[in-house]
């Protein structure tokens, strides 16, 4: 009998007893003792790995910091600098009585507003004077007391605006032939076709020439510079040619899609043989004579352009923040301000001056509407209800200052997005630009 002695690779000695055989120690051995931890070692190999990727990225995180956490230090520092000479603003009551001078100048405003349009009447003038005197006196007692509801008393203000800009002169045949009525239905559509260029043109606006003394014209505009711009419209002589997309005439608005007097967005209108539209990259609107050749152009105070208010609900459409739209005897544009909070604002326009002669200041948010159009005077506004259907939900009456939220009038679309949606008054039908298709509807009233 021998004895063999191993040693692990711990260091550790073990002996093996074995057999002599031929001047040798013979013994058997369990290898396991010797085999190499290959699984271990991976696992340990990973760990490793990842504790290294995660210094790294600790790492350029603490270096990033070091980088930003000056830069930001010295933002605040700026900004602390910047406000420090405003302190005295809060502390000495002058911010409060900034919003008040304001609110004073409106008064004024409205005041002037009261004794043009009421020359001849004045009792009536006389009441929303006693009302508006009631206003101011609120307004000092806010500034004495030191109390401040300002949201309250420009909610006021802007009813009692409305009331007088409603009361303001208006022609005869305005009223007489658009008293109250209200929309209860719309057709399934009488007219379904894609537009003439093509079905990659998914913004533009079409109709009829809403002016009641023109000829039966029918038009067709497409934006064809990323959705956005345009610089001529299509023009049919009769419903048979629209159809057929034949004997078409198309009109340049101007020499090209970049110059100032090109077509942006899709809220354009053809009345009286004249195209109405917002002016590239203004918050203007111009008009375009197509006999005459001839551009008119208008400022649009404080209207938001380039998608700051443009038609959403669903999903926003860009390039909606201006909408034309026509009525009667008048060309209607519709638009939101930061000084209406977003808020839809209504503006009549002489189509011949090219002039405001009234507005309105509504309490609909303009990115919570679809579309608009307009109807005897009152503003509709419509909703996304799903792909293939729309609602009339809403209804903004400028004859007497009164808004109706609880509309419900369904219609059908072919596509989900809506560009355009006027209204003609020659023939009572809803036209609609719908992602490419051209669509045409009875109305009920």
């Amino acid at each position: 009998m021998c004895v063999i002695v191993f040693t692990k690779v711990t260091g550790q000695a073990q002996k093996v007893p074995g057999q002599l055989k031929d001047d040798s120690c013979v013994c058997k051995i369990n290898s396991s003792i010797w085999t190499f931890p290959a699984a271990r070692f991976l696992e340990v190999t990973t760990q490793v790995q990842t504790c290294e990727n995660n210094l790294d990225e600790f790492h350029n995180k603490v270096s990033t910091q070091n980088v930003d956490l000056p830069k930001m230090k010295a933002t605040l520092k700026n900004l602390t600098a910047r406000l420090k000479r405003f302190e005295y603003l809060q502390t000495s009551g002058l911010y409060n009585a900034l919003h008040l001078q304001q609110l004073n100048q409106e008064l004024q405003k409205i005041h002037l507003a009261i004794r043009e349009t009421y020359i001849h009447n004045p009792q009536k003038a006389q009441n929303l004077l006693d009302e508006l005197s009631q206003a101011k006196s609120d307004v000092e007692k806010m500034y004495k007391d030191d109390t401040f509801n300002l949201e309250t008393m420009k909610k006021r203000l802007r009813n009692l605006n409305n009331r007088v800009q409603t009361s303001r002169t208006i022609a005869n045949d305005f009223r007489s032939s658009c008293h109250q009525r209200i929309m209860t239905n719309i057709s399934s559509p009488i007219v379904t076709k894609l537009n003439s260029v093509s079905k990659s043109y998914i913004s533009g606006a079409w109709g009829q020439d809403a002016s009641l003394t023109s000829k039966q014209l029918y038009w067709e505009h497409c934006l064809v510079s990323g959705h956005k711009h345009g610089n001529t419209i299509r023009i049919y002589n009769s419903y048979e040619d629209f159809m057929g997309n034949k004997n078409y005439k198309d009109e340049p608005i101007a020499a090209s899609y970049s110059d100032k007097n090109a077509v942006q967005g899709s809220g354009t209108i053809l009345y009286d043989n004249t195209v109405f539209y917002q002016c590239y990259s203004k918050a203007e609107i111009c008009s375009f004579n197509i006999t005459t050749k001839t551009t008119k152009r208008i400022n649009l105070d404080g209207a938001g352009i380039d998608n700051k208010f443009p038609f959403c609900y669903y999903s926003c459409r860009d390039w909606t923040d201006i909408d034309l739209e026509a009525d009667q005897d008048a060309v209607w544009v519709i638009y939101a301000t930061d000084e209406n909070h977003g808020n839809i604002v209504l503006s009549r326009l002489d189509p011949v001056e090219l002039n405001i002669t009234h507005t309105w200041k509504t309490h609909l948010f303009k990115r919570s509407v679809t579309s608009t159009f307009m109807v005897c005077g009152v503003l509709y506004a419509t909703r996304y209800v799903n792909t293939y259907q729309e609602e009339v939900f809403y209804a903004f009456d400028t004859l007497t200052g009164q808004e109706i939220n609880t509309l419900s009038v369904p219609f059908e679309k072919v596509a989900a997005g809506i560009a355009n949606l006027n209204y003609n008054p020659a023939d009572q039908k809803l036209y609609l630009y719908n992602d490419a298709y051209l669509l045409a509807y009875d109305t009920f009233f």
